[in-house]
């Protein structure tokens, strides 16, 4: 019956993954990969860490910028990583930069409206697909693909970001969506000093547990697999089979952005109550109504959530 109930979950994950893979094809401004429908409600958000939030600049009050959008192509593993930045015409040379990475199934579209919306207001944004990660536009196949092929992936874009005219490096952060969210916390751990924030946005921690709740030892694991239309293969399960994800996050000691809906039915929201815990520095924001995904108002508080960390960690003055 565990099992039985495990593999069902698993099945709604592989649904979101495909409703919004769909949705991400057919509309050129989604606001991010997982999104469900949900009840919105009018009941206040609950925070664990608060931090100077009366005197940070509302999202209307900060100066508004026109933008362009530019292609780069970057390589791992001999393989091509496609996406796209949205640069902001602010008249300086180099203004911060986010890496935005996408939940499992998405593409560098899921994450768009964040990224529209931070360009307005004189942040960069770098959207890509991963290799292998549901995008159509790198390369790789979805059965090599796993949480750390998409580190590597991650890794790639962090040190050729670093280099590019527009971005001040001193001033780079990643953001990431379910399963592209443990893999920034993941990377962000592995590279503390090029990294200067963190936001997480219900971020895939239960993936570790869920693995060994389906399968008792790695031997039962077959070559490829389907979580219902999403083909997956055995690098996804061996990479995190003796993996603690909790073990590594806390390395980086940075202040951490940490969002979840409380209506989430793919991550448990103690798995980001924990993460909250782990970091010594993190505000932790639950968006009541909210699913696994954040759309209409949600998305609104969210960007709001987004903005007012930004200017706390000095990335926007």
């Amino acid at each position: 019956m565990k099992k039985l109930v495990v593999l069902l979950l698993m099945a709604a994950i592989s649904f979101v993954i495909v409703a919004n893979r769909q949705k991400s094809e057919t509309t050129q401004k989604p606001h991010t990969m997982e999104t469900l429908s949900f009840a919105e409600s009018d009941s206040k958000d609950y925070e664990n860490q608060s931090d100077g939030a009366s005197v940070l600049k509302k999202l209307e009050e900060l100066p508004v910028y026109e933008y362009e959008t530019r292609e780069i192509l970057l390589q791992n593993k001999g393989q091509k990583i496609y996406g796209v930045a949205y640069i902001p015409k602010t008249g300086k040379e180099k203004v911060p930069l986010v890496i935005s990475s996408h939940g499992l199934g998405g593409s560098w579209r899921s994450n768009a409206g964040y990224a529209e919306q931070m360009a307005r207001h004189g942040i960069a944004v770098y959207c890509f697909d991963f290799r292998g990660g549901g995008g159509k536009d790198s390369e790789g196949r979805t059965t090599q693909m796993s949480v750390m092929t998409e580190v590597s992936d991650l890794e790639t874009v962090l040190e050729a970001a670093k280099n590019w005219d527009f971005a001040d490096a001193g001033k780079i952060i990643l953001l990431g969506a379910s399963q592209g969210g443990i893999v920034s916390a993941i990377t962000a751990a592995r590279h503390t000093q090029d990294v200067a924030g963190l936001i997480l946005l219900y971020p895939a921690f239960m993936i570790s547990d869920l693995i060994h709740e389906v399968y008792d030892s790695m031997s039962e694991v077959p070559k490829t697999f389907r979580l219902r239309q999403f083909l997956i293969g055995y690098p996804y399960v061996s990479d995190m089979w003796d993996y603690d994800v909790y073990g590594e996050i806390g390395n980086y000691r940075k202040k951490v952005l940490l969002l979840q809906g409380d209506q989430d039915v793919i991550v448990p929201m103690d798995y980001t109550k924990r993460a909250s815990e782990v970091y010594c520095d993190a505000d932790y924001y639950v968006i009541q109504g909210a699913g696994h995904g954040f759309g209409g108002s949600a998305f609104e508080r969210a960007d709001n959530y987004i903005f007012d960390y930004l200017q706390k960690i000095g990335a926007i003055s």
